[in-house]
């Protein structure tokens, strides 16, 4: 670690320029291919809920169960991510890989051929986990084939995917619903799930832990430090579902599982930092290191700020511009298609030029301009003006987002990549829950204490008590009929909206100043892990 620091002394010589790519052989592509393919796969699955369901609920029924189509999902993804981390480490990739990729397309025939709620929430479960050990293992694979350099370019694809699959979610789920059955829905990942696992289990050939006694690979496991970090995130994740939805912020129901949640998330910091936990699945060293600390909050905090943007947008296009969910889902593509180029170039850049910090500074500012244009919009804003401000933050977040792992793992060392990737996946999708959650929080706040402007307090009252989002459609809007009224009601959507972009803007802000505390440390251009392609090491052995 105080090597690596060191050599930010030397990093204007060592980054003057791009560090020759060794040839990349068919298997390596082979495995990328089937990485990424799974990785939007997962990312479809998170969204594509979200406009099938009302479909499925009247098929099924389900009272109120049906929240837990989506949020289960979320919550075991999220939960499990340490887990597989940890199994990566202590069994290798391949397997862990394997058997994720397997989970989720397991889940998804579950899902599919649920005849009941109950059936179909299991699948969604299966799913959720499956895809927690997609997101944990495709970086950490990504991390052991390439040098810490050349990972930007790579990670900016994966992402860049994953957004694509994120935002299409939706715009793929109305059309399922509306041209075939909900079942495929589900049913539709099991060809290219089943193509992945094939793939990845003649391509995926690295090296592993060679230990015989399975026994003692078990006894390596951290069970304890484990069990306590999935039921507090558990507790914490339930909490979150139901807050400000389902009871209100102060409700025992959310206090007692939050307060529990993060009472078991501290005993699970404690043990991990305890010499009573000999491999931990979360150790605290990774945290020690000054730019490696703050990576993982500038990760959280660029999560936090981003995820606004995905669920509030839309509210604006639909309540205050009147247009139709699919014409939203449209209307939101600037954001995409600014992101998928900001993460290319940004990986880019990283890989050239070494540095992490300056891409980091321009991405986090093009951000809360973006945030700040926003808060401009208006009843009366023309398509320039939308389409313009979501490309500069767009583009801001793209540029962010492949470079935050590399900045993670700059000041550490590669037998870290497995947990401290795990750790970075963690608190990047816990971040967007919680991102979700404040956003909701703040909008809702907002709408209560502005909903007397409202002249009609019929329509106003309608609003109110969380259920401002649910009416943030064209039909409510057109069932308003005084012109006055529906002005009114435009005004308040936008100011709390603004509010929404304003804290996302201080939540960019901070990222931007926590930045400063990172030292720029030279990225390794040599690979250094024991978990390297078997494949390449036959070549070697060959030529040797």
């Amino acid at each position: 670690m105080d090597a690596a620091s060191s050599d930010d002394q030397n990093h204007g010589a060592d980054t003057e320029q791009e560090p020759p790519a060794a040839k990349k052989s068919f298997a390596f592509y082979a495995i990328i291919l089937s990485l990424a393919l799974t990785s939007l796969l997962t990312a479809l699955e998170a969204t594509i809920v979200s406009t099938a369901l009302p479909t499925i609920v009247a098929d099924l029924g389900s009272g109120n169960l049906f929240v837990w189509v989506v949020n289960g999902y979320y919550l075991t993804s999220t939960a499990f991510q340490p887990f597989f981390g940890q199994m990566a480490d202590i069994y290798g990739r391949r397997w862990p890989m394997i058997v994720s990729v397997s989970i989720f397309t397991i889940g998804s025939g579950v899902a599919g051929g649920a005849k009941n709620v109950e059936a179909l929430i299991a699948g969604r479960l299966l799913q959720g986990t499956g895809s927690g050990g997609i997101l944990v293992l495709t970086e950490i694979i990504i991390c052991d084939l390439l040098p810490l350099r050349e990972r930007g370019k790579y990670l900016g694809m994966i992402v860049s995917l994953v957004g694509l699959g994120a935002a299409l979610g939706p715009f793929f789920g109305g059309l399922i619903v509306e041209f075939s059955s909900w079942p495929w829905v589900f049913y539709m990942n099991l060809p290219i799930g089943g193509t992945a696992v094939v793939a990845l289990f003649f391509f995926l050939r690295v090296q592993s832990d060679q230990t015989p006694d399975y026994m003692q690979r078990l006894r390596r496991f951290d069970w304890a430090g484990n069990a306590l970090f999935v039921t507090s995130m558990i507790s914490i994740l339930i909490s979150l579902s139901w807050a400000g939805t389902q009871y209100p912020w102060g409700s025992f129901r959310i206090i007692l599982p939050l307060v529990l949640g993060f009472a078991g998330f501290s005993a699970f910091v404690a043990y991990e930092g305890s010499s009573y936990c000999v491999n931990p699945a979360m150790p605290l060293h990774i945290f020690a290191n000054r730019t490696s600390g703050t990576a993982f909050a500038v990760t959280f905090l660029q999560t936090l700020s981003s995820v606004s943007i995905m669920f509030f947008l839309p509210v604006y296009f639909q309540a205050v511009l009147e247009a139709t969910p699919s014409r939203a889902g449209i209307q939101l593509l600037p954001t995409i298609l600014g992101m998928i180029p900001g993460a290319v170039i940004g990986g880019t850049l990283l890989s050239k030029f070494g540095r992490y910090r300056p891409i980091q500074h321009v991405g986090f500012a093009l951000m809360i301009i973006g945030f700040g244009l926003l808060t401009l919009l208006n009843a009366v804003s023309n398509t320039g003006q939308w389409v313009g401000y979501q490309l500069l933050g767009a583009i801001g977040t793209g540029l962010v987002l492949p470079v935050l792992l590399p900045a993670v793992q700059a000041g550490l060392t590669e037998a870290d990549t497995a947990l401290c990737t795990a750790t970075w996946s963690f608190i990047r999708t816990f971040g967007f829950i919680w991102g979700a959650t404040i956003a909701t929080a703040v909008f809702n706040n907002r709408i209560d204490a502005k909903a007397w402007m409202i002249s009609d307090a019929e329509v106003g009252s309608q609003l109110t008590q969380g259920r401002a989002y649910e009416h943030a459609t064209k039909a409510f809007i057109g069932s308003i009929g005084d012109s006055q009224t529906v002005a009114e009601v435009k005004a308040v959507y936008v100011d709390a909206l603004n509010a929404v972009w304003y804290v996302s803007m201080a939540f960019a802000g901070l990222g931007f100043l926590l930045v400063i505390v990172q030292k720029e440390i030279a990225l390794r251009k040599e690979l250094d892990t024991k978990f390297a392609l078997e494949e390449k090491d036959k070549v070697e052995k060959t030529a040797a």
